[in-house]
């Protein structure tokens, strides 16, 4: 048979034992550690302005830090080049997704999610006179319909 100091001994034991586990909990979630996520454009030729999701970001190469995954609208202009107007999609990686999502946001260390994208722009040529006129009757026909 267990006496009373013995029960008090158990009981004290069990309390501290949750005190030290809401402790580290506590702990995890105040200095646990964050995820980083950075993407960088790049230009080939290098310098062009690139817009993301209607803003401007830079000239490339330009690094970005993003909060989200997903599509992205990729503008990019540079003199003497075609603007190139294209989407692109981050894919979440796999700590990102539930329920793994928790341990990464508490995990002591930093994650670091980087990203890099190179677009090559074409070099601007101008339409020959026989090339504007064929569009200038493609829109007429279009807006006669």
């Amino acid at each position: 048979m267990v006496g009373y100091s013995q029960m008090m001994t158990f009981k004290e034991t069990d309390m501290a034992r949750n005190c030290f586990l809401a402790g580290m909990f506590f702990l995890a979630t105040i200095v646990g550690g964050c995820v980083e996520r950075q993407l960088t454009i790049k230009t080939v030729p290098a310098g062009g302005v690139v817009m993301l999701n209607d803003e401007e970001i830079g000239e490339a190469p330009a690094t970005v830090s993003f909060e989200w995954y997903g599509d992205y609208n990729v503008r990019i202009s540079k003199a003497g080049y075609e603007t190139l107007t294209t989407h692109r999609k981050l894919e979440r990686p796999w700590h990102d997704r539930f329920p793994l999502d928790f341990f990464a946001s508490v995990w002591p260390g930093m994650i670091r999610d980087k990203y890099e994208w190179t677009f090559d722009l074409k070099p601007y040529q101008e339409p020959s006179r026989e090339q504007l006129i064929e569009r200038a009757t493609q829109l007429k026909q279009q807006a006669t319909q």
